[in-house]
């Protein structure tokens, strides 16, 4: 279908025109006799399965003895719903075209269904309903699939019936909306307007979906924790605060799951996982949103090299899945902006300590060049311990890990990891890992620690010599320390950052664009 325009031009006329001009077609819509906002409705047909339906030789058959006596008619008949993206009244015959969630703009015909309703072969009611229809309302249509002259899958509708009206006027043109905080603020619109936020949100969903059935095979149980909690636990992030009435005590948003899913290991679950939501109430940026998506995994008698396997088992997994959605199975070498990461390849290994002396070029046990390079980078040392001076200069290490390849860091300093088993070698360092993959971390995971007396001691020294402020989100939970005390057997935790995840197989720059409902700063009135 060629040089389609609108149903109604009116790029001149004021949105409230606009509106009232549809709702003026709703009600002669209700003059037809028709329910404007549609009834339930079976044997609808996607309009990708419905285009997969054509049948070639029964097309070309009806067109060269359609008009024969007894002749049948062999040409498959769909029923489909969709959005009228484009429309063209010719008189005794009016195009449209339809799109639904099945949009794939790779299609060669463009991923919209063509739909052909004839004076002729159409119902009268239809015919009439196709004549006033606006661009956006959703409708119903039936008939036989078959090709125009241009090779185009085309449904010649018998029947037209409206499942909604529509009485907002769509993005200009339909070619997406384009600016990004109005697709954000508009989700409801974008997904139908813009086909790439439509994938990435099927593609999301068939993900998780997939995390689910990995791990389940994997011999994990899928369990539920606390959203709201009564101390903030689990990682040193500032809670959101709320209010329960029925009790009139304070309660927290979760900042994380790990403490719940620990006291599961202590009664005696062997494997754990969430794919939890949780809430900390700090920065927003392309790559941080207040509320985001993690899997949050432990097992008993395991530790942080079983959770390694895992994560990297885990991604390969995931990015294979999306190498099939793109059409090319094999290929594991996906883009994320500039780069190009082959989740084929083994992960890189680099200890925290290698990677430190690689960045500065000294050991990071040599105290007085850590502290010499501390003040020379303006870094707060006054009070701190060596290693947590050495945690300082993290991120600028951080740096030197090539954004291309997917690098695990391990074997951080203990003191910055209070809830991690201490290396039995060097107490000095913690069995701990972070995933990296360019430049933005993916997963976190320890040997956990199960020793009570020592975790005790770290949830003081955590709390110990901070300021107020920070004291307000770092917890001492004495009935986690209780259940230690129950006892929990060995185990290996693991977090994985899901929207990040899906931000990198799918090429997204920023994590809004793989959330359905990022926040968004509230427009003045």
């Amino acid at each position: 279908m060629s040089q389609q325009t609108p149903a109604n031009p009116a790029d001149t006329e004021s949105p409230h025109h606009l509106e009232q001009q549809r709702r003026e077609n709703r009600d002669a819509m209700r003059e037809l006799g028709l329910a404007p906002y549609g009834k339930r409705t079976e044997g609808l047909h996607a309009l990708a399965a419905a285009r997969q339906a054509y049948d070639q030789q029964a097309d070309e058959d009806h067109k060269e003895r359609g008009k024969e006596e007894g002749f049948e008619d062999k040409r498959p008949v769909v029923k489909v719903a969709g959005r009228v993206m484009l429309q063209r009244d010719n008189g005794k015959l009016v195009w449209l075209q339809l799109r639904d969630h099945t949009y794939d703009p790779a299609d060669e015909q463009g991923g919209d269904l063509q739909i052909a309703v004839s004076k002729r072969d159409c119902e009268e009611t239809g015919f009439n309903l196709a004549k006033i229809l606006d661009l956006g309302d959703i409708i119903i249509a039936e008939g036989p699939l078959t090709k125009t002259r241009t090779g185009e899958v085309t449904i010649w509708a018998s029947a037209l019936d409206i499942a909604c009206k529509s009485l907002a006027p769509p993005p200009e043109k339909w070619s997406g909306l384009q600016d990004p905080d109005l697709r954000y603020r508009k989700r409801y619109m974008d997904l139908y307007a813009t086909p790439e936020t439509m994938r990435i949100a099927i593609l999301r969903s068939k993900m998780i979906s997939r995390i689910r059935r990995f791990m389940d095979d994997a011999g994990y149980m899928e369990v539920e924790t606390p959203m709201l909690q009564a101390l903030a636990g689990g990682a040193a992030a500032r809670p959101f605060v709320t209010h329960m009435n029925a009790l009139d005590i304070n309660l927290f948003m979760r900042i994380a799951p790990e403490l719940y899913l620990k006291r599961l290991l202590v009664g005696g679950m062997p494997a754990v996982y969430e794919i939890n939501r949780n809430f900390r109430n700090e920065g927003i940026d392309r790559q941080h949103n207040p509320e985001f998506t993690m899997l949050e995994v432990y097992k008993a008698f395991a530790n942080y090299d079983v959770m390694r396997e895992l994560t990297e088992s885990l991604i390969r997994e995931l990015a294979t899945m999306v190498a099939e959605a793109n059409g090319d199975p094999d290929n594991l070498a996906l883009p994320f902006g500039d780069l190009t990461i082959d989740y084929a390849r083994a992960f890189d290994v680099v200890t925290y300590s290698d990677l430190f002396e690689r960045a500065f070029g000294f050991p990071m046990t040599d105290e007085a060049k850590v502290a010499a390079e501390a003040k020379k980078r303006s870094v707060e040392i006054e009070g701190l311990d060596h290693l947590l001076i050495v945690g300082k200069l993290f991120d600028i290490a951080e740096e030197s890990i090539d954004k291309s390849r997917p690098t695990f860091v391990i074997d951080y300093p203990a003191p910055l990891c209070p809830l991690t088993r201490p290396k039995e070698d060097d107490p000095s360092l913690a069995d701990r890992f972070e995933l990296f993959i360019a430049g933005m971390e993916l997963a976190n995971a320890y040997t956990e620690l199960n020793d009570p007396d020592i975790q005790e001691l770290r949830f003081r020294e955590q709390l110990s010599g901070v300021d107020e402020e920070e004291q307000s989100f770092r917890t001492f939970d004495a009935d986690f320390v209780e259940a230690l005390k129950v006892g929990m057997p060995p185990a290996g935790g693991l977090g994985v950052g899901i929207d990040r995840i899906v931000m990198l197989l799918t090429n997204q720059l920023s994590i809004r664009d793989v959330i359905l409902f990022p926040f968004m700063r509230p427009l003045d009135d």
